[in-house]
C-alpha cells in the first residue's frame, strides 16, 4: 500500500532512514532504528526498537516498478506511518 498525503509519500518517508542503525526519539521517547536494504533495493526493512522500553516497530517495503508496498509486521500499517512521518 502506497500511503500518500499532499506532501510526503511512502517512499519519501522510507528514503528518510539512514542505512544500517541510528537512535532517533519518538514521541518522547528513545529508540535504536534500522534500515537494511536487500535485493537490489527491491525491499527495505524498517525496525525501531525503543530503547529502555518495550514498544517495536516492525515493517517490509516492497519496491515495484508501479509503487512502493508496505507490510507491516505483526502491527497496523497506521503505527508504522504514524512513526515513519514523527521521528526525530
Amino acid at each position: 500500500m502506497d500511503r500518500t498525503t499532499p506532501t510526503e509519500s511512502l517512499s519519501t518517508l522510507v528514503e528518510r532512514v539512514p542505512e544500517g542503525w541510528t537512535r532517533v526519539t519518538y514521541d518522547g521517547r528513545p529508540y535504536g532504528l534500522s534500515r537494511t536494504t536487500r535485493i537490489g533495493g527491491r525491499v527495505i526493512t524498517i525496525t525501531a526498537e525503543e530503547l529502555g522500553g518495550t514498544d517495536l516497530v516492525s515493517a517490509n517495503v516492497y519496491r515495484t516498478t508501479a509503487a512502493d508496498h508496505l507490510r507491516a509486521c505483526e502491527m497496523p500499517d497506521e503505527k508504522v506511518i504514524a512513526f515513519l512521518r514523527g521521528w526525530k
